[in-house]
């Protein structure tokens, strides 16, 4: 079993009211009823990322698994991974349909499936755009006020899938000229992104590379992010870190479905995912981590160059052995 598979109890019905239209985006709610296609589907299978503890990911996700529940008539089940790696291999062994993935675990994913599965839509930030960044921080008071603070310190990454929290990091500063092997006295794999925090705010690391949306309040921990979302938990006080490095824009990770599903419940997902943001604003903003414009159909070729990335790490990582 590649995922702790767990069942959950739905939210009641009257909790999740019904919407014929998602007001002010154009993009009707799909109405509540049974499909043709689910003669075919048995259930929806979700599988969620690492990178946060399990209780607050099921809670989170809770409200989304039931209004799909509820739209389409089929049994939904959430499947919490331990790490990125959990998810894709989930997909390659067509145990889930549905995950939201960040770049990097989409471009391993869609590797190790041999294409088998596609990007349906990405989120959009405030300005319209489709990015984020990779973030580096540490502790307020350690005394790191800049990248050439950090070296010869310890350095956390979030994840080996992790765009924003290793693979997208280790390409900008390669490009920089610094070989992170040597550059930091040592480096370390956290778990997840919201671990890799709490190692630094506990000093087991100086540093660690997180995402964050990079728009609006950073005393907030911006719009959307790790830091927004830890903030928002009690975990955070942005006083207690400092950026000590940013990333240029990376594309945001697209929420991804299985290739070979039946092209009607890809087009029902779609009009699912481009209307919710207006038509449930809270559970949007809960499976978002954060505000954020909402989603726009997505496409592969946006994510080639994570393709190439992951084959470079790769190859690297071979001649190293």
């Amino acid at each position: 079993m590649l995922l702790n598979r767990r069942r959950f109890m739905a939210l009641p019905l009257t909790a999740l009211p019904s919407l014929a239209l998602a007001q002010g985006t154009g993009h009707p709610f799909p109405a509540a009823g049974r499909r043709a296609w689910a003669d075919a589907m048995p259930r929806l299978g979700i599988a969620l990322m690492g990178g946060e503890n399990e209780a607050d990911r099921l809670a989170r996700f809770d409200g989304y698994r039931a209004l799909l529940e509820k739209t389409f008539e089929i049994p939904v089940r959430v499947y919490p991974a331990g790490d990125y790696a959990g998810v894709m291999q989930a997909f390659a062994a067509k145990q889930v349909e549905i995950a939201s993935l960040g770049s990097a675990a989409y471009a391993g994913a869609w590797i190790d499936t041999k294409g088998g599965v596609e990007p349906l839509v990405v989120p959009v930030q405030e300005d319209g755009s489709k990015g984020y960044l990779a973030v580096m921080v540490a502790r307020a008071d350690s005394g790191i006020t800049d990248l050439a603070g950090m070296q010869g310190k310890a350095l956390a990454w979030a994840d080996p899938n992790s765009t924003s929290g290793y693979l997208m990091p280790r390409a900008a500063l390669r490009r920089q000229g610094i070989a992170p092997e040597t550059y930091f006295a040592r480096t370390g794999f956290a778990g997840g992104h919201e671990q890799a925090v709490v190692a630094v705010l506990q000093r087991q690391y100086d540093a660690c590379c997180t995402w964050a949306s990079g728009q609006g309040d950073e005393a907030q921990g911006f719009t959307r992010g790790n830091l927004r979302a830890m903030v928002e938990k009690g975990m955070l006080t942005m006083s207690d870190l400092r950026i000590v490095w940013r990333s240029e824009p990376i594309v945001t990770g697209p929420i991804t479905v299985r290739a070979d599903l039946p092209a009607a419940l890809k087009a029902d997902l779609l009009a699912f995912f481009l209307a919710l943001p207006s038509a449930y604003p809270e559970i949007y903003r809960q499976i978002s981590r954060g505000e954020g414009a909402g989603y726009v159909p997505a496409r592969h070729e946006d994510y080639q160059i994570f393709i190439d990335l992951r084959r470079e790490e790769a190859a690297a990582r071979r001649r190293r052995e």
